[in-house]
């Protein structure tokens, strides 16, 4: 839950959705600095939402296989009980 609190983490799912993207890609399509990317993405990846892949001298990101199942299982909604996600609608 503490993962998807964020609107920049909400924003970085719906980008990752379309496909693997390094750091730099990432924030330069979310208008974040490199830094806060990162940040983001190590919540997102102890999360278990997001994995890394290392590609040369970067690591490219995307969702985490589990992750991916279940919103394609559940027309992107994430139920959680408590509160559901709908990452259909999520900020752009």
């Amino acid at each position: 839950m503490k993962a998807l609190s964020d609107e920049n983490r909400l924003r970085i799912i719906r980008l990752l959705m379309q496909g693997q993207r390094s750091v730099t890609e990432i924030g330069d399509a979310v208008g974040l600095t490199q830094y806060t990317v990162s940040k983001n993405l190590r919540i997102l990846r102890e999360a278990g939402l997001v994995e890394p892949e290392k590609n040369r001298q970067q690591r490219l990101y995307s969702l985490a296989a589990d992750f991916t199942e279940h919103l394609a299982e559940n027309k992107n909604v994430l139920d959680l009980g408590c509160c559901q996600f709908d990452f259909s609608k999520l900020p752009k």
